[in-house]
């Protein structure tokens, strides 16, 4: 496959991306062809490269990434579908009430809807307070990663919730769109953050409820 030509791969990293493409290759057979599949996976590697604090991980990391937007574009050209609603929740650094909100909404929906995120200046990594203050109510994040939002993965939401992005968060028309004004745990404790996290599962529910899914924690 094509392989991004800066930073320059070790060979581990380029036996990792063959591995991941080998994965998603399997995974969506019958649904994708390896050129989009490769393509979607250099460029979610491309996303992570300047940005990634542990190199090491870029391959997974874009592995993960490659299949969420493979999943996204699957259901907005009818490839796939479940018929499990889609939100989104979209901050600045897609490091903190992001990351807060989407972790609140896999614990309570299960697997009856998904939840994605993502930011607009993604950061290098989820905010330490809002893992440790997320850990205290049983759920963790450590392994969440910080991203951007990418086309198909905005039409394929269908309620996209923006945490003050402001006019940087991408528009569409006729979707729906839940606007949280929530104030940014960057640079605060984690006592601090308690509050923040608090009110994110309070919404997170009253979305949950307007959504009809059933709570399953």
């Amino acid at each position: 496959m094509n392989q991004p030509a800066n930073p320059p791969l070790s060979i581990d990293q380029q036996l990792a991306l063959r591995t991941a493409a080998a994965n998603l290759q399997e995974q969506f057979a019958g649904v994708f062809g390896p050129e989009t599949i490769e393509r979607f996976l250099t460029s979610s590697y491309d996303q992570f490269a300047d940005s990634s604090a542990i190199p090491t991980f870029l391959p997974l990391l874009a592995e993960r990434f490659a299949r969420q937007r493979l999943h996204a574009l699957a259901r907005v050209e009818g490839r796939a579908g479940n018929g499990k609603p889609i939100v989104l929740f979209l901050c600045v650094h897609n490091a903190g009430r992001s990351q807060m909100a989407m972790g609140f909404f896999q614990h309570l929906a299960g697997d009856a809807a998904v939840a994605w995120s993502g930011g607009s200046e993604p950061g290098s990594q989820v905010n330490p307070a809002a893992i440790e203050a997320m850990r205290e109510r049983g759920i963790d994040i450590s392994a969440e990663f910080p991203k951007p939002w990418t086309d198909e993965v905005v039409r394929a939401a269908d309620v996209v919730v923006t945490m003050g992005c402001g006019d940087a968060c991408p528009f569409y028309p006729g979707k729906r769109y839940v606007d949280w004004v929530l104030d940014d745990p960057a640079g605060k404790s984690v006592e601090q953050v308690r509050p923040v996290r608090d009110e994110i599962e309070r919404r997170v529910r009253d979305l949950l409820a307007s959504l009809r899914v059933p709570l399953s924690a």
